[in-house]
């Protein structure tokens, strides 16, 4: 996979966009919490300010992953559907300012690069997206052992006072 590198103050600067889609498989990290290499992801980037003047980046991420259920072990399908803002400072001490500026827990900040590697965010923000302990909301198996459990058996004793007419 090639690399999508910006300089992340000039597009934020220019209020540049791109979006894309990449395979799921060119993601090494993500790969690792999958059941499957399967799948694309799509993808958007915009760059602009926040009320404050900092640069600002959206970034969204959308797309059908393959998981393993952590009870039955079978996959299903996982919709990621993310949106993340992210503000760009200049070094560690800035962003630390700015987190303490904003106190707001739905903005990141992170140190902004004049090399940033965009495909290093979307596989960032896909990793965020997944659950923890992914479990489908039925197991195949647990709804088959429910079934069961709801039909009444007959009683032995029914039975026996079948066989006595």
């Amino acid at each position: 996979m090639n690399a999508f590198v910006i300089d992340g103050f000039e597009f934020c600067r220019l209020k540049e966009r791109r979006e894309g889609e990449i395979a799921v498989s060119d993601f090494a990290r993500l790969v690792e919490e999958l059941g499957n290499k399967s799948g694309t992801l799509q993808w958007s980037l915009q760059g602009g300010a926040d009320k404050l003047d900092h640069p600002q980046l959206t970034l969204s991420v959308s797309g059908v992953v393959q998981l393993r259920c952590q009870r039955c072990l079978a996959p299903f399908a996982f919709t990621i559907a993310s949106e993340s803002i992210l503000i760009l400072a200049k070094d560690e001490a800035s962003a630390d300012e700015i987190d303490d500026l904003l106190a707001d827990d739905t903005i990141d900040v992170i140190v902004g690069s004049r090399s940033l590697d965009v495909i290093g965010l979307i596989e960032d923000e896909a990793l965020l997206a997944l659950p923890i302990s992914p479990k489908h909301a039925t197991c195949l198996d647990q709804a088959t052992a429910d079934a069961l459990n709801n039909t009444k058996a007959d009683s032995p004793f029914s039975v026996l006072k079948n066989l006595k007419k």
